[in-house]
């Protein structure tokens, strides 16, 4: 039985600029396995933006095949996108994207709302998860009364509400300061070791010196696929 959370064979994504068609992926294959901490670089143009789009189930792709979680994604319609979306992926991005008239409580409850949950469950899942980032003390507090690394903490919990198969988190450290984006990474060590599945795109090298395997695209293509033999651990 294969351990593939993740399964992309010869994704492309064309778009259309002006009468050109520009080629953003040109048949790239890729398999994570459950439980892998993956870091997703490239310049910019790569084409690491799209793919991470199409992982998020956000795109569609022009053609190939996009296993997540055994199901094929990649031709299904808006709605289901939808669904997929808010069952199987925790997003983190790096702007926060927290609502800024609902505290912490509710912007990290939201995604409970969508999946059907009564009120009081999405509170104890949502009050759950902020004290395990580290949080507890700030549930009522509304973004703009919290700190940058406590408002990535915020989105990092939103992202953990649901149980997904699969956390993305698009330059998560990219508006922090050098100590703040450390406490980030060491709460990303954290959620690889209970159990999740952890893909980071960044364009930082340290940011993806604590990735177990890193991924470099470059003109729309896999350039190269290699386990980081030089993990950086945080203690």
């Amino acid at each position: 039985m294969s351990n593939s959370i993740i399964e992309i064979k010869g994704l492309t994504r064309e778009f259309r600029v002006g009468a050109e068609f520009v080629k953003a992926l040109k048949g790239v294959d890729v398999s994570i396995n459950k439980n892998e901490y993956v870091a997703m670089m490239g310049p910019s143009g790569s084409g690491k933006s799209t793919l991470m789009n199409l992982l998020g189930c956000l795109d569609t792709p022009t053609a190939g095949d996009y296993l997540l979680n055994g199901t094929a994604v990649s031709s299904l319609k808006d709605d289901s996108l939808a669904e997929i979306r808010n069952k199987e992926i925790g997003f983190i991005f790096q702007t926060f994207n927290l609502l800024p008239r609902l505290t912490a409580l509710e912007n990290v409850a939201l995604p409970l709302v969508y999946a059907g949950y009564s009120t009081e469950e999405r509170n104890i899942k949502a009050a759950e998860v902020l004290r395990k980032v580290g949080l507890g003390d700030r549930m009522d507090h509304k973004p703009n009364q919290l700190s940058g690394g406590q408002r990535q903490r915020v989105a990092v919990a939103r992202a953990l509400v649901n149980n997904p198969s699969i956390i993305l988190a698009d330059e998560p450290t990219g508006n922090l300061d050098s100590k703040t984006s450390l406490d980030i990474m060491r709460l990303f060590e954290e959620i690889h070791q209970m159990g999740n599945t952890l893909i980071v795109v960044t364009h930082e090298e340290e940011v993806a010196s604590h990735a177990h395997r890193i991924l470099r695209l470059r003109d729309g293509l896999v350039e190269t696929d290699l386990k980081n033999k030089n993990i950086v651990k945080l203690k």
